[in-house]
């Protein structure tokens, strides 16, 4: 199979979908593989490492769309990128499907085979290729909401670990799945007073029987919200339903009740956000303020780190995207369950729940798409 893989153009992007090293891997299991010049600079990688190891470089991004039989990227398609998407092309990527319309028509309309990263299951029903972007974003969270805090930033002037004689800050993590648990991991490292909300008790438990008292943890209601969040210095929104739009759990009446200068970082943001308030922001311009509150947003947050994330995302993308290389496609759906709940559009169908039910469009289950 002909792999291509390309420079991302969302702004600030500066993952990439192969690093030389697993470029050779599928050279070396008989495939092709084609990169768009500059492809890896941004995270250290320069054309003469992807050419010393078989790869072809080519000038052009259209050129890598034109000649590749399935494309490994790290974020959706933009908009510029629809038209360059073909019949039975396979797209293997993040997607983010729930709160983006356009990709969806653009996918249905390309009948192409879209393949999300985010939806794929392993045998222990875990997201694999979620879960090292998850943890990195969840711990960039803490190191960003600890920045925003500083008051040059719009923040209180708050320091996470307080000093002597001073309270601790309050931080408050929405969700204690991976990113959750990082941005707790990180947190209580630094220093603050950390209190956890979720629904789901075991992970809470989870939480608490290696943190002890170093943290408090809270049964998700809407009662315990509205307690909380004029508490916190800082809000980590971290909640998911995979494939599906993140719940608002921080509602616009919230915001004047919490503390001026206090941050919200809603890393939920890809999948439309857990806060109203929330817009997606870019690392260029990366926060806005409502009554009074600094609300970071940035849909890529993984990306300001490319060289740590481009290699975490590698190790776990890579063997669901040999055995693609090597099956096709619906052999390789077929041979993996885990590898299926990550086909989200196929051949003009969606085939992922959450997505037709966010856009209110027919659904097609994955097995009988591929039939």
């Amino acid at each position: 199979m002909k792999i291509g893989t390309l420079k991302e153009i969302k702004n600030h992007e500066y993952r990439v979908g192969l690093t030389p090293n697993a470029a050779s891997a599928y050279i070396s299991a008989g495939h092709s593989v084609i990169v768009e010049k500059g492809a890896g600079e941004g995270c250290g990688y320069s054309d003469d490492q992807y050419a010393a190891i078989g790869a072809k470089i080519l000038p052009k991004a259209e050129d890598v769309w034109k000649d590749a039989e399935m494309i490994i990227k790290v974020k959706e398609p933009l908009e510029s990128e629809y038209s360059l998407l073909q019949e039975n092309q396979i797209l293997y990527t993040y997607l983010h499907l729930a709160p983006d319309r356009p990709q969806v028509e653009a996918l249905i309309k390309s009948k192409c085979i879209a393949i999300a990263y985010e939806t794929i299951r392993d045998r222990k029903g875990q997201l694999p290729c979620l879960k090292p972007m998850s943890q990195i974003a969840g711990r960039l969270a803490i190191q960003v909401g600890a920045k925003y805090l500083e008051k040059q930033m719009g923040g209180r002037g708050v320091l996470l670990s307080g000093v002597p004689g001073v309270p601790h800050a309050e931080i408050v993590v929405l969700g204690a799945g991976a990113v959750g648990s990082s941005a707790v991991k990180i947190a209580v490292g630094m220093g603050a007073h950390v209190t956890v909300v979720d629904i789901d008790n075991d992970r809470l438990e989870y939480l608490e029987d290696i943190y002890g008292s170093q943290i408090a943890t809270l049964y998700s209601t809407q009662e315990n919200i509205d307690e909380i969040l004029p508490k916190a210095d800082l809000v980590i929104g971290a909640v998911l339903i995979p494939g599906s739009s993140a719940p608002k759990l921080i509602k616009n009446k919230h915001l004047p009740t919490m503390k001026k200068g206090s941050v919200i970082v809603d890393v939920a943001i890809d999948q439309g956000g857990c806060s109203e308030a929330s817009r997606q922001t870019y690392h260029d311009n990366p926060v806005f303020i409502q009554d009074g509150v600094v609300n970071y947003c940035v849909g890529n947050m993984p990306g300001a780190v490319s060289y740590t994330s481009t290699n975490a995302l590698g190790n776990t993308t890579l063997r669901y995207g040999l055995s693609i290389a090597k099956n096709g496609a619906e052999a390789a759906l077929k041979n993996d369950p885990g590898l299926l709940e990550g086909l989200n559009v196929y051949k003009g169908k969606v085939t992922y729940e959450g997505v037709a039910v966010a856009h209110n469009l027919a659904y097609t289950p994955a097995i009988d798409a591929i039939k």
